[in-house]
């Protein structure tokens, strides 16, 4: 039976003609409501009755990550800040958080679209949903749980961390789904080994894994060890938190952008040019519905393309995160991003799905160190062949024994970059 949260549109032309109205709202609300993006549009000489089509959007200036570090703490907001009924924010990690608020109309629509993103992925009411993602500040404990009680799910709130207790509650309280990053599922597998505990015996048949990038290589060690679906969720805090996209269970390998919510462009990440659907670049997106804290044209730094709808639903899909424009490695005048060297990791079944990149430099020369977990000390002169075959890029393989590099609870932190 169809959940009353799915999208009820017949055709494209049904969903653009409701993506207009939504946009000329957004826009509107927006300028009349938060002075920074108002100043920004008098700069640049446009204003919401401007907005005539869809095309129309890219004459509005960009909203940029540095908008609400400059607007700290509540310069972003559109409404009065006595009616939120929540508060999010970054981690704050390289400068000021960027904190984003929620009207109870806002938090109602997150929860509604969670549950489609669960539904998507095969979930349905009376579900067990196992929610390891961290609750506080972060999005996505608390997205999740919404969104997961919403569509009728029995919500199991572990949170990141005691690791060793998780995996006791997925044994004794069998839930069928598990939301959490994909590092911290393998740290989760890796314990139900120590355990004694075959991960593929579980009742766990599907996974939500967001909050990082991940490699198809990956998704094909999770899949394999748990004997799951691992399906990717997208979101980020500054447009809503998880729940933007949705990888479904009958179209896999790109996720549907829920286009009711959120308006997705593509541009150019050097020029900001609006690119065709079909040609990658940076994710650019604007909230259609939101009320405290509305963006128009994010930049998310975000790299994927566009591409046509699938099956039933005529919004359009986004491919996988390929990586940030910003992780982009630059290595003695190569362009890498880590995924690239974790597909090359992973696709070698000696190697284990945890590793740490380095960089440094000394003198004019960059250097950089790729430590992986393998029994097999051979393996290191595989990686660095295949690295150098593949992207023209030598490294140092460091070469550790199983269990050696740190596990995350959270988001995996893998990149150093000693230059910077």
């Amino acid at each position: 039976m169809m959940h009353a949260d799915w999208p009820q549109f017949s055709s494209r032309a049904m969903l653009e003609d409701e993506q207009l109205a939504r946009l000329k709202w957004s826009i509107a609300h927006t300028h009349r409501n938060t002075d920074y993006y108002r100043a920004k549009c008098d700069e640049a000489g446009v204003a919401p009755v401007d907005l005539k089509s869809p095309a129309d959007l890219a004459r509005f200036p960009f909203t940029l990550k540095s908008d609400f570090r400059a607007n700290y703490p509540f310069g972003m907001l559109a409404v009065p800040r006595e009616t939120l009924a929540r508060i999010h924010a970054s981690s704050g990690t390289t400068g000021k958080p960027t904190i984003v608020g929620y009207t109870k109309n806002d938090l109602d629509l997150w929860d509604s679209l969670i549950a489609r993103c669960i539904r998507a992925a095969g979930g349905r009411p009376g579900d067990v949903l196992h929610n390891a993602y961290g609750y506080g500040l972060f999005t996505g404990g608390l997205g999740l749980h919404g969104g997961a009680e919403r569509l009728g799910c029995t919500v199991i709130p572990a949170s990141g961390g005691q690791t060793e207790r998780q995996v006791q509650l997925i044994c004794d309280l069998k839930p069928r789904i598990i939301a959490c990053t994909p590092s911290y599922l393998l740290a989760l597998g890796e314990a139900m080994e120590r355990a004694g505990i075959n991960p593929r015996d579980t009742s766990l048949a599907i996974g939500i894994h967001g909050a990082e990038p991940w490699s198809e290589e990956m998704r094909s060690e999770i899949e394999q060890r748990f004997g799951m679906a691992a399906l990717d969720i997208y979101g980020l805090s500054e447009v809503q938190g998880p729940g933007v996209a949705q990888e479904r269970a009958d179209a896999r390998g790109a996720l549907t952008i829920w286009e009711d919510a959120f308006y997705p462009e593509i541009v150019d990440p050097q020029t900001g040019a609006v690119l065709p659907d079909g040609q990658a670049g940076e994710l650019v997106l604007t909230t259609l519905k939101r009320e405290a804290t509305p963006v128009i044209r994010y930049r998310t730094g975000d790299l994927t393309r566009l591409s046509p709808p699938v099956g039933e639903l005529p919004m359009r899909r986004m491919d996988r995160i390929l990586g940030r424009s910003d992780d982009m490695l630059i290595v003695r005048g190569v362009n890498i991003f880590p995924r690239q060297i974790e597909e090359l990791i992973l696709s070698d079944p000696s190697m284990h799905p945890h590793y740490r990149i380095d960089i440094r430099r000394e003198g004019a020369l960059d250097e950089l160190i790729v430590t992986v977990e393998a029994e097999d000390d051979a393996c290191g002169e595989r990686l660095h062949h295949r690295m150098k075959s593949h992207y023209g890029l030598s490294a140092r393989i460091v070469v550790e024994k199983p269990g050696a590099l740190p596990r995350s609870e959270g988001k995996a932190r893998r990149v150093f970059d000693h230059r910077k």
